[in-house]
């Protein structure tokens, strides 16, 4: 696991060492937009609150920036930071101020005309594509308007990105709150989790979760697999799947994952019967079928009623749990049932259990019902959650080891 101790913290910094500075802070305001282009998750926005609160009580400039979608380094008018903006001013009960880009001359006069307790929002960054090149140009012209750099971001800490690893060169930097508070969240799960430690896996495929799925049957005692991906580990153990996703070249590699989990005394629970349809569409027929009674022309749709009923009580004892990735086609309502109980059946631990939930369909789910509330920390960063916690380096925080002191 790499070793974040030597990180400064915002947290750890006196207000009076912050007064009258000019703050740039990395926030991931990469929120999903309706088709009114209105934040309809504030999740991230929600997470971010409590660093620029802290700093704004310190009577510092506040200048945030973010990326949303994916726009390849184009200006797309319906990627705009400006709902975002609007958004938080209505939060905060206070305005904030959005600017056009995020460098150039117009930028850097905006900036030196603030003044302690403004809010400056800059445009998204991804609209120049330095950015995800980390352009030490780039970097450099945004350090420029600043005094010191907070990283909050931690959905980004997995990019080397200019506003991510490179702007650290040129500014004293420190992660963020909500930074803190998932770093020390993931260590707890990895670093002597209280026992039994229940990590439930889901989302389409295992390729994207290899190095996630090798660190947990190490650690946890329970490893329950889900979503698309429980198909591949169904047609390791001999089941024919039907027309369910199938990654036929990491079969293998499943195989050595069950292996490895007897050896370590780790159990690997897979859905005992799914819920199939003949059509991959919202009101396609349905049936609730064992996993040994697949037909050939049927697709794996969610996990079924036995299936939701066992993953309960592998969960009902608990002092641990983590979970990322829906556990079956949860954009569609009709198919969205496993997912749903499951998480109604972490939030009903309440404060018997300390829950870990990162990804973005897995975090709607608890957000959809409404108990959020109920768990103890929601990961603002699906991918880099997963890196962190397979044991990568995450280049956003690797910067922040190296960073310069104020």
């Amino acid at each position: 696991m790499a070793n974040y101790e030597s990180i400064s913290y915002l947290r750890e910094q006196k207000k009076e060492n912050l007064k009258n500075k000019k703050v740039l802070v990395r926030v991931d305001f990469n929120v999903p937009l309706d088709e009114n282009l209105q934040v309809s998750d504030d999740t991230r926005i929600i997470k971010a609150l409590d660093t620029i609160k802290y700093l704004l009580s310190a009577e510092c400039t506040l200048i945030l920036t973010s990326h949303l979608g994916r726009p390849k380094g184009k200006v797309v008018d319906k990627m705009r930071m400006d709902p975002v903006g609007k958004y938080l001013g209505n939060l905060l009960k206070k305005e904030v101020i959005k600017l056009n880009d995020c460098i150039g001359d117009n930028v850097s006069s905006a900036v030196l005309g603030s003044k302690p307790g403004d809010i400056i929002l800059l445009e998204n960054l991804r609209f120049h594509e330095e950015e995800e090149k980390n352009d030490s140009n780039f970097a450099q012209k945004l350090a420029s308007i600043a005094d010191i750099y907070v990283n909050d971001a931690f959905g980004a800490a997995h990019r080397a990105h200019a506003s991510t690893a490179g702007i650290t060169k040129y500014l004293a930097s420190f992660a963020g709150f909500l930074m803190e508070k998932e770093i020390k969240s993931l260590n707890k799960l990895l670093t002597n989790p209280e026992k039994p430690f229940v990590a439930i896996i889901g989302g389409a495929k295992v390729s994207g979760k290899i190095e996630v799925l090798g660190r947990l049957v190490k650690v946890c005692d329970v490893l329950l697999i889900g979503g698309g991906m429980a198909y591949t580990f169904l047609a390791a153990r001999g089941y024919n799947v039907g027309k369910s996703i199938l990654e036929k070249d990491l079969i293998d590699y499943v195989k050595r994952i069950n292996k490895e989990a007897e050896e370590q005394n780790t159990d690997i629970v897979i859905p005992i019967d799914s819920i199939m349809a003949r059509e991959f569409k919202e009101d396609a027929e349905s049936f609730n079928l064992p996993s040994d009674k697949i037909e050939s022309d049927m697709i794996g749709m969610d996990i079924g009623e036995s299936t939701v009923e066992l993953f309960k009580q592998k969960i009902e004892n608990a002092k641990t749990i983590f979970w990322n990735g829906p556990l079956g086609v949860f954009e569609m309502e009709k198919f969205s049932k496993g997912t749903n109980q499951i998480a109604k059946k972490i939030a009903s631990l309440g404060n018997n259990v300390f829950s870990v939930i990162g990804g973005g369909d897995s975090i709607a789910a608890i957000n959809k019902i409404g108990l959020s509330d109920k768990i103890s920390h929601i990961s603002t960063g699906g991918g880099a959650s997963l890196e962190y916690l397979g044991g990568k380096d995450l280049p956003g925080l690797e910067a922040l080891k190296k960073n310069r002191e104020l």
